[in-house]
């Protein structure tokens, strides 16, 4: 497939974004960039959310997943079912009723100055590294198909991508991202749904023979019982509750949108409208990724070394230029959301967490959004470093990556909102960073000494878990006898 084909195509996808954004970022302010003046329609946002929660990671990373996991992720998905009420019914009514802008300035009401700090602080560090690992998975693509040809270095390739995102989101923010999205989630749905098809023609099935090929076959295997593997299905749907709730629920950059709804039961209807999507959504790419591995052996194609690299492997070169062009077309789409959204997200919690220009009443308005538009900048620069430097340490596959990190950096957010909401207990708010500290720490060791100390237990993504409980621990040993602020809960 020439590389000024895939091009085009990419340029004439980024342009309808483009006209997107001029559509929606005409007069805009600080709160249509923060919280799109809560006009944001919810059925708009729940769909476009879909793209935003799949991203690049999800589209290459689940399928080549199958090969070894089986269906064991669709565990992970059910247990973001609970999860996702979780948020709809505890969460989002307490972000309205206090009618937050940023979530993480709770932890100032409830229980502090340095709580508030480093609730910001872990988000802004699990987001940076999150959406690098998620737009470094595009790029690469890119980089491979495209800018290899043409002898451009990799560094050249992320500045590209890293402006455009910028451009089209300088301006309008959450308000225009919220509309991106519905575009960027319907071209994903169609290269998935495509992609499906292309294989089953090629192999000469028919949609039922090939649904009872993957039913037959060792890679539809959803559930494990050995308590001591990763994949243990009780192990999977808790660390899916658990993941939702911290990269959804305590996500600035998924809250935000939600929180741009007019008004909570806008909100909840969209987190219940999305859950079911987006079990559909995943079961769709664990059946594609399945067909995958049955099309391979039924080729005699070799398998990559990389399990990451055999959705693109397929499609580019053994279904034709149609399908190379549709799973390119399909990852960009997945890639934008994620990309945008996060550096949006970034952008508003810096602002408002760290310089707190909505605080800052004597400011004028232009000068508020001269500061908001600084930090833009500045983040996309963060994004690019560390995108290029994680294709220096890149080993693995990537979307396991991402979770192992997200245990770490989003345990000491879940045990400081979890101790905020279900205690009445105030804590020694100096020490609260030390505390969100040390726990990822534990938690490391215990981990790569699990199979010494807990007689062969392997932590898989329930080590989440494990991080908010030994972070609601120390703050419960470093309480405080009374509570003055229990009425926020």
């Amino acid at each position: 497939m020439s590389p000024t084909i895939i091009l085009i195509c990419f340029l004439a996808y980024t342009a309808l974004l483009f006209i997107i954004t001029w559509l929606t970022a005409r007069k805009s302010t600080n709160r249509s960039f923060f919280i799109g003046n809560k006009a944001s329609p919810w059925f708009v946002v729940a769909y476009g959310m879909i793209g935003a929660s799949m991203s690049g990671v999800t589209f290459m990373s689940v399928p080549g997943w199958v090969g070894t996991a089986g269906f064991s992720y669709m565990m992970v998905v059910i247990g973001y079912v609970f999860g996702y009420l979780t948020i709809a019914n505890v969460l989002l009514p307490l972000y309205y009723r206090l009618n937050l802008t940023s979530i993480y300035s709770y932890l100032e009401t409830r229980f502090g100055f340095w709580s508030y700090k480093t609730g910001a602080f872990y988000f802004i560090l699990s987001r940076t590294i999150g959406a690098s690992f998620r737009m470094f998975l595009v790029v690469n693509v890119l980089q491979i198909f495209i800018f290899d040809a043409w002898h451009i270095p990799f560094f050249v390739t992320v500045l590209i991508f890293i402006i455009l995102i910028l451009l089209y989101t300088f301006k309008g923010g959450i308000k225009t991202i919220i509309w991106t999205d519905t575009i960027q989630t319907t071209f994903m749905l169609l290269s998935l749904m495509i992609s499906v098809y292309l294989i089953i023609d090629n192999m000469g099935f028919n949609l039922g023979e090939m649904i009872n090929k993957v039913y037959s076959s060792t890679y539809s295997k959803m559930i494990f019982t050995d308590w001591s593997d990763k994949r243990f299905f009780i192990k999977e749907l808790l660390s899916g509750a658990f993941i939702a709730i911290v990269m959804t629920g305590l996500d600035q950059e998924m809250m935000q949108k939600n929180l741009s709804c007019r008004t909570l039961k806008d909100a909840q209807k969209n987190m219940y409208t999305f859950t079911g999507i987006m079990l559909f959504v995943n079961f769709v790419i664990l059946f594609l990724g399945a067909s995958l591995y049955l099309f391979t052996s039924y080729r005699g194609i070799q398998l990559p070394a990389r399990t990451d690299d055999l959705f693109p492997l397929v499609a580019v070169n053994h279904l034709g230029p149609v399908a190379g062009l549709v799973f390119l077309i399909g990852l960009i789409s997945a890639a934008y959301p994620s990309a945008d959204g996060a550096l949006t997200s970034l952008t508003t919690s810096f602002s408002i967490d760290f310089l707190g220009i909505n605080k800052r009443t004597g400011l004028p308005e232009n000068e508020k959004k001269r500061i908001r538009q600084w930090v833009h900048v500045a983040f996309a620069l963060i994004l690019l470093v560390v995108i290029v430097l994680f294709r220096a340490i890149n080993d693995r596959a990537v979307i396991d990556k991402l979770f192992t990190v997200a245990g770490y950096t989003y345990g000491p957010l879940l045990g400081l909102f979890a101790f905020g909401l279900f205690t009445k207990y105030s804590v020694h708010d100096r020490w609260v960073p030390l505390i969100a500290l040390l726990s990822p720490v534990i938690c490391y060791f215990l981990s790569e000494y699990s199979v010494d100390i807990f007689r062969g237990y392997r932590f898989g993504f329930e080590l989440l878990i494990l991080n908010g409980f030994i972070t609601f621990a120390g703050l419960l040993l470093f309480r405080r006898k009374t509570n003055r602020n229990h009425k926020v809960q």
